[in-house]
């Protein structure tokens, strides 16, 4: 008799994905710290035409490692000079990339994700630029949901605030401000030892009002002190109105090697 794998027969079961990434497209909002996606055709049908009729399109893209929906590796921040676990920056990044904690090294996810529906519990769409999220938000948030952040968990945060994605001006957030965690919430987070964590927004962390990106210090907790990836620029507004809370988490960052981050499509699978 031959025995199947539980997760074959689920996935055979019918399983519903929802996507958490945004789109990439040229002029997508960016932060100004990264070079911004473009894609162009280089190549269009009838530049040439192969001797049966036939004829092939194909692009070029040139974007940073951390525009759009992406994934920070290890070797993104540093504090002091050092690298997660005390591994020296400077000598890492010689030759032009990382021999230590680069974007090859980051893991495939395939576990339990949790979204912590954080303007929800706020009662709002959106939550004002420059609201610090806290531990008790995370700790109301999970309460709401009826989950439980475990160990291993990917944990999403939403604010909301990815409902401006299509206004680059206001997503960015330079004036007002942008929501996200602060460091008691990136705390709450690594001892609860999360696998990874994420948000809708471009920093994932509060940046306050006219404070740009000068100042990331939840970056330092989670990928400099706690080695805990940070996924960015999420879209989490399909999955928060479907009030799914936890599912399957699947996300397969490019092995870049030597890079800082990777772009990633992200999704939700659910069998309901």
């Amino acid at each position: 008799m031959i025995t199947r794998d539980p997760l074959v027969e689920a996935v055979r079961g019918g399983v519903r994905l929802i996507e958490l990434g945004q789109p990439f497209f040229t002029g997508m909002p960016c932060s100004p710290n990264h070079p911004g996606f473009r894609m162009t055709l280089a190549r269009r049908h009838g530049d040439q035409v192969r001797a049966d009729g036939g004829s092939a399109a194909a692009e070029i893209i040139v974007t940073g490692g951390h525009v759009g929906t992406h994934i920070d590796a290890l070797s993104h921040v540093s504090h002091d000079g050092l690298l997660h676990g005390g591994i020296d920056a400077a000598q890492a990044q010689r030759g032009g990339r990382f021999t230590s904690h680069g974007a090859e090294n980051l893991p495939g996810f395939l576990c339990r994700g949790i979204l912590l529906d954080i303007a929800t519990v706020h009662e709002t769409d959106i939550l004002p630029g420059g609201y610090e999220i806290t531990a008790g938000d995370l700790a109301a948030a999970e309460g709401s949901a009826g989950v439980t952040v475990e160990p291993g968990d990917v944990v999403l945060l939403r604010t909301g605030w990815s409902r401006r994605f299509d206004d680059a001006q206001a997503y960015l957030g330079d004036a007002s401000g942008v929501p996200g965690a602060g460091v008691a919430a990136a705390r709450w987070l690594v001892e609860r030892g999360v696998r990874a964590t994420g948000a809708d927004t471009t920093a994932y962390e509060c940046l306050a009002p006219g404070a740009g990106h000068s100042l990331l210090p939840v970056h330092r907790v989670l990928l400099v002190e706690a080695g805990i990836p940070i996924i960015e620029h999420l879209a989490l507004e399909e999955i928060a109105r479907q009030a799914v809370h936890e599912f399957a988490f699947l996300l397969a960052p490019l092995r870049i090697v030597g890079g800082t981050g990777s772009p990633v499509r992200p999704l939700a699978a659910v069998t309901r």
